[in-house]
């Protein structure tokens, strides 16, 4: 009988081993699971990740730099001149590209001698913010409702809206604005 009581206490301790080994592999799947869940929303609603792969954006971007896009930017404004941008390519939806904003729903770009007009004005576009001047007479552009002008920073080396056989960006195809840099160093990019 004091054996029987002995196997009957070790089946029972056995068990309860067993029962926390699935409990402990339970919350794990369950804590890999959830984290996958909630990596899939963020990405998909709230932020795009990218990695630049040419120097279109130099000195404000480089090669192989990762970003993060704010995919709920234009919820509540619109987008506006000089927002660097995350985008799908109007040439090819499949590509991501890594632009500023240049030209707005109904304005006219002129490029004249590298200096940007807009709407026929005197004064070009503030340009402090590319690598080297820019070469080159382009234009004019007339920005149709709902699209955008592009250029990279790097004007002379970027493949933008000067170049691309559907000149304008439609607003559908923005993705979100980039709000930072986080490889090779974090930096923001929010008002750059």
């Amino acid at each position: 009988m004091e054996y029987e009581t002995n196997a009957k206490h070790t089946n029972k301790s056995s068990l309860t081993k067993t029962q926390k080994i699935k409990k402990e592999l339970f919350d794990i799947i369950k804590t890999i699971l959830i984290a996958i869940i909630v990596a899939f929303i963020i990405t998909k609603f709230i932020i795009v990740n990218a990695v630049v792969p040419t120097g279109s954006m130099k000195t404000t971007i480089m090669p192989n730099d990762r970003l993060i896009a704010f995919r709920l930017s234009y919820i509540f404004s619109e987008p506006k001149r000089g927002d660097i941008i995350v985008f799908k390519a109007p040439d090819d939806e499949n590509m991501l590209y890594v632009k500023r904003i240049i030209g707005l729903p109904g304005e006219t770009l002129n490029i004249i001698d590298g200096k940007v007009y807009i709407n026929d004005s005197n004064e070009p576009l503030p340009d402090e913010y590319i690598m080297e001047e820019m070469l080159g007479s382009f234009g004019p552009y007339t920005i149709p409702k709902d699209s955008y002008f592009m250029m990279g920073d790097n004007r002379n080396d970027s493949q933008d809206s000067r170049y691309w056989e559907n000149t304008f960006l439609s607003k559908d195809n923005i993705l979100g604005k980039v709000i930072f840099k986080y490889y090779p160093k974090i930096e923001s990019l929010w008002n750059k």
